[in-house]
């Protein structure tokens, strides 16, 4: 009969992680080295081959976004020209008497990658390019300002807990209670009037700003929420009584104890919190009251699909395929980060 112990330090048993095996042959060789959870979780990531890939993929995406002015020049077209009606480009037209395009799939050629879009003849290649800039920055942005506001309600509020957790606690509630999709379309005007007469074209810094502004303020509760949690289960924790007995400040135990270990949940959050980012930028631009024309944005690209739906259904074709891959690897990408920083997960 086969003792405990040989059992558990068997070959097959080891051999099934592969954390164990290298920490086996390191053992054997005296070069054993202790490794910060840090490295122990980029170990875990790199073994998550959907995990890299998706990664590649969002950085592709991001590469991409701030090489927009350099590719469109290589490629010798911009977002903003009317290659259907400048008189410039009548020896080569891209638009028939009706205004659609010429040839198929929207008038795809080695001229115009992605087609052009009806009526105007603009090109959709750069459009997307640009469209893809302004969307993911701006989510960057704007998740950015979410997750540092929602970490810092969320730290205040759990750890010091009475009076100042109850009243950030009805802070947050009261921005939950905001119906976000319809308050963004009814508020976006309502910010832009107070800055700019109704008379004028708002300026396409200012729409930035004024949807920098509303979604921030409309999206922070949910990382509070999640960091107020945490910090309140790990506040009776014995290392951070240790360290108040040691005499400890509140800015130190916060700083040195509490914040790395609500670093794996921030992380999380804020890699799902991205895309639906841009997807809400998106909605903004496709409900009107968003970027307009003649800014470039995926929401913008989209509601002249939608427009543009019966006479060529291939103009929202790589606008929703890019789209959709984003978010997709995005969100596996999220998936990835939470197992690679979970141990138990298995993966």
């Amino acid at each position: 009969m086969t003792s405990p112990t040989k059992a558990e330090g068997s070959g097959p048993s080891i051999a099934l992680d592969p954390e164990l095996e290298t920490n086996a042959e390191a053992a054997k060789s005296g070069k054993l080295e202790g490794r910060s959870p840090g490295q122990l979780m980029w170990q875990r990531f790199k073994r998550d081959r959907t995990g890299m890939f998706c990664a590649g993929v969002v950085i592709f995406y991001f590469v991409i976004a701030l090489l927009a002015p350099v590719i469109a020049a290589v490629y010798g077209k911009d977002p903003y020209t009317l290659y259907g009606q400048d008189s410039t480009y009548a020896d080569s037209p891209v638009l028939d008497d009706f205004g659609l395009p010429l040839g198929y799939f929207g008038g795809v050629s080695a001229d115009h990658w992605f087609g052009v879009e009806p009526q105007y003849g603009r090109d959709l290649f750069t459009m997307l390019l640009y469209g893809m800039r302004t969307s993911l920055f701006m989510a960057l942005g704007v998740t950015t300002l979410m997750m540092i506001t929602g970490v810092i309600v969320g730290l205040v509020g759990g750890y010091l807990g009475g009076k100042t957790d109850y009243w950030l606690g009805r802070l947050t509630d009261f921005f939950l209670s905001f119906p976000q999709q319809l308050f963004f379309i009814a508020f976006m005007p309502v910010v832009t009037a107070f800055f700019v007469d109704p008379r004028e074209e708002t300026p396409t810094y200012f729409r930035a700003l004024a949807i920098l502004i509303v979604l921030w303020l409309l999206g922070w509760m949910g990382m509070s929420r999640l960091v107020r949690s945490t910090v309140l289960s790990l506040r009776e924790r014995e290392f951070v009584e240790a360290a108040k007995v040691s005499g400890a400040s509140p800015w130190r135990i916060v700083r040195k104890e509490i914040l790395p270990n609500v670093v794996t949940p921030i992380l999380v959050q804020t890699t799902y919190q991205l895309p639906s980012t841009i997807l809400s930028i998106a909605f903004l631009s496709f409900a009107g009251v968003g970027f307009v024309e003649p800014t470039p944005d995926w929401g913008r690209l989209f509601a002249a699909g939608a427009k543009y739906a019966e006479q060529d259904p291939a103009f929202m074709f790589f606008p929703g395929v890019a789209l959709v891959i984003f978010v997709l690897c995005f969100n596996l990408l999220g998936d990835s980060v939470r197992d690679a920083f979970d141990p138990k997960s298995g993966r």
